[in-house]
């Protein structure tokens, strides 16, 4: 058995315009990193994680070092950790993002990506844990399409559900 939890990351500049960050590699905030080193360190002190996992792009990764700095934990990067590429759509408001999200469940964002795509690399990434990580605490650093996927592969969620309610930026799920 796997225990996993899920942090989103800190705030970014995006995050406090609302902008869709998708693949922009936008750094955390000043808010953002003083949230990364206090509640959210606060909220994994004694959970005793194993290992953690962002994606790639800087705004989870500075979250993990922040949130468990002096703490010897490995922090491991996965691209297949990344948000939804909203291509045309990326640091656009998130109103003109989430207006055509529901026909990006298959239909890729306009030179982006589809969600059904976050949705593979996110299996692929849950698969990839099962016979590596038995009788360990994870937590996964990610994005709402990261959320997503653990919500949708773990637990059966319809995508549709998912992307039509609000994004709540933590999780616990076994596997």
């Amino acid at each position: 058995m796997i225990t996993i939890y899920f942090e989103g990351h800190a705030l970014t500049s995006d995050n406090e315009a609302n902008l869709a960050s998708g693949h922009n590699d936008v750094d955390l905030s000043d808010g953002g990193r003083s949230q990364a080193a206090g509640e959210k360190n606060q909220r994994y002190k004694d959970l005793g994680i194993d290992t953690i996992f962002t994606s790639d792009l800087r705004r989870a990764y500075d979250t993990a070092k922040l949130m468990f700095e002096g703490r010897n934990i490995p922090i491991f990067q996965d691209a297949r950790l990344r948000e939804c590429d909203y291509g045309d759509l990326t640091q656009r408001p998130r109103t003109e993002m989430k207006a055509v999200r529901a026909e990006s469940i298959s239909n890729p964002f306009p030179n982006g990506e589809s969600l059904q795509q976050v949705m593979d690399r996110m299996r692929n990434f849950i698969d990839d844990l099962s016979p590596n990580y038995h009788d360990q605490s994870i937590l996964i650093i990610g994005h709402a399409g990261t959320l997503w996927g653990l919500e949708h592969h773990i637990n059966g969620i319809p995508l549709t559900k998912l992307i039509s309610g609000e994004f709540v930026d933590t999780g616990k799920f076994t596997i």
